[in-house]
């Protein structure tokens, strides 16, 4: 096992190490600066001008059907190809449970934009009941990509139309989950807010479940923004490469788990 840097500490249901994030403006520089992600080539481990996706994953060859001509037309509709954030978490997932540092069998799992559905995948085939949410013109391609890599006794994994921040009474099996995971979610300043509201809502008061989230280090501004956001209710680290798989690293994707603070007790 790699070794723990003396700064990580342990954050929720997640065992391995993650480097807190003490300030948003600071774990931005450090990402741009030292990573310098412009540097290194994008999409590394998909190609969005394909029909599908193949990559093998839980001892498996998963096909992921991809909608490239709605990516590059004029809509630039997103959740329709894989990027390489959910690449990486899929595979991050893998290799924590793999090494028991995360308990993904028998636990409730919610994906949030899903799109085609990889990381909800990976996440049912390691035993875990998930529930792959998204817009809902976006739920036949991952209804389908869902369907076609999941057979009998493959795992547990169905679709639910969730629009982040305007859904206040989602149905019961997204609530008090025990993951939540996301890829490439953070892509926007204006979807911030009705993001984090969606976190917390699903997350409640339970300060051990773990938000797991991979982003696309496209504009330190976007995450800057969420970052300070974030950190208003939530505890936030960063998980860095060394406990990624290693096949699966580049320094264009960083990787935070996100638990929520402790309630603050007001002594009268």
């Amino acid at each position: 096992m790699d070794e723990e840097p003396e700064s990580a500490v342990v954050m929720g249901a997640y065992g391995g190490p993650a480097r807190p994030v003490e300030s948003a403006a600071g774990e931005t520089m450090l990402l741009w600066s030292l990573g310098n992600p412009a540097s290194h080539r994008p999409n590394a481990f998909v190609r969005h001008g394909a029909g599908a996706l193949a990559i093998d994953a839980c001892g498996r060859r998963l096909t992921l059907h991809q909608s490239p001509s709605n990516f590059m037309g004029a809509s630039g509709m997103t959740g329709v190809v894989v990027w390489d954030s959910g690449v990486v978490l899929a595979k991050f997932l893998e290799h924590a449970a793999d090494r028991g540092l995360l308990a993904v069998r028998g636990t409730r799992a919610v994906e949030l934009g899903a799109g085609c559905g990889l990381v909800g995948v990976v996440a049912a085939l390691l035993g875990a009941r998930v529930v792959a949410t998204d817009l809902p013109d976006r739920l036949r391609l991952l209804r389908k990509n869902l369907e076609e890599n999941l057979g009998p006794g493959d795992g547990d994994a169905r679709v639910a139309e969730l629009v982040w921040g305007e859904d206040d009474d989602p149905v019961p099996e997204l609530l008090h989950p025990d993951l939540v995971l996301g890829s490439d979610v953070v892509y926007s300043e204006e979807a911030v807010d009705d993001l984090l509201a969606t976190l917390s809502l699903l997350a409640g008061q339970n300060t051990t479940v773990p938000v797991l989230l991979a982003g696309e280090l496209r504009n330190d501004v976007v995450l800057e923004c969420f970052l300070e956001a974030a950190m208003e209710e939530f505890v936030i680290g960063c998980i860095e490469q060394e406990q990624w798989y290693p096949d699966f690293r580049t320094n264009r994707v960083a990787i935070f788990i996100l638990v929520k603070k402790k309630p603050v007790t007001r002594v009268i």
